[in-house]
């Protein structure tokens, strides 16, 4: 059951839930963007490989997705472990996200980001697992995340044979 916060301040919470993964992506785009023309532009792709300029609002819509879960989460009246593991799981998921960017184009390094993905594709499924706990509906806003990460890691994968 939700908690009855008022109206401004569930509004407040909605705002900022969303914010924060923004702010996510804006920091891993800081480290891929100028990748794009230079060094991932030269790397051999697979065929399945989406143009780049899908990825940008592919992964907005996902970061709003995630921003909208939390707050699914968050405005619920709980306390405890399973809130504590919900605040966590999603707090690492996010920090893999990030770090997968600066990984993978910062670092130019696709066996490394291989690994970060692995373990953020993992991070997502238990967010999605203690997110159910608490609310179903956002445990299925991550759904299509996971899917994404998936196929990014299908990409990932690719990227490093051919190019490794």
């Amino acid at each position: 059951m939700a908690y009855d916060f008022p109206k401004g301040r569930q509004a407040w919470m909605l705002a900022a839930s969303i914010a924060v993964p923004l702010v996510a992506g804006l920091v891993g785009s800081l480290f891929t963007i100028p990748s794009i023309p230079t060094w991932y532009a030269q790397l051999a792709k697979p065929a399945f490989t989406p143009p780049s300029w899908v990825f940008g609002p592919v992964w907005t819509v996902l970061y709003v997705l995630m921003g909208i879960a939390f707050f699914l989460v968050w405005q619920k009246n709980f306390k405890g472990a399973g809130r504590n593991a919900a605040i966590g799981a999603y707090a690492l998921q996010l920090a893999l996200n990030v770090l997968w960017s600066i990984v993978f184009f910062g670092m130019h390094s696709p066996l490394a980001g291989l690994v970060v993905i692995a373990l953020l594709w993992v991070s997502i499924a238990a967010t999605i697992a203690v997110f159910s706990r608490v609310s179903k509906a956002a445990a299925w806003l991550l759904l299509p995340y996971l899917l994404w990460v998936s196929f990014a890691s299908l990409l990932n994968y690719s990227v490093w044979v051919l190019n490794g």
